[in-house]
């Protein structure tokens, strides 16, 4: 059964950075479209990043310049690169996975695997 793992959260201060992390097992064949989204207190799920196998990577417009999503060689990997972290990216990040190609306006139902989340505090 496919799981993905996520791990890199923690607690930090205004404008300091974190690298989040998942990683993809028990799966045949690829998974062509990895992503991160997050969801506040309160808040629904937003997308945050996503990135196909080949390395074309989109972010959201909140976090575009500021956060970066990678995968490895392999594809089994993907991380995030949150830079100048502000109070507001505070939210339980998780990494989502499907075998079908990125769209341009990613949605949760679009995801078939989901990794149980990373929470990142942002404090002022």
């Amino acid at each position: 059964q496919a799981q993905l793992v996520e791990s890199g959260g923690g607690s930090v201060k205004d404008g300091e950075n974190l690298k989040l992390s998942c990683t993809a097992s028990g799966h045949d064949g690829l998974f062509y479209c990895m992503a991160w989204f997050r969801q506040a207190p309160g808040k629904g799920r937003e997308w945050v990043a996503s990135s196909d196998f080949y390395g074309h990577a989109r972010t959201a417009p909140s976090v575009k310049g500021r956060f970066d999503i990678s995968r490895d060689s392999g594809g089994n990997t993907l991380y995030l690169q949150m830079n100048t972290l502000q109070p507001e990216d505070s939210a339980i990040y998780y990494c989502a996975a499907k075998v079908y190609r990125c769209l341009f306006d990613e949605q949760v139902g679009d995801f078939e695997v989901w990794g149980q989340g990373t929470q990142v505090t942002v404090s002022s």
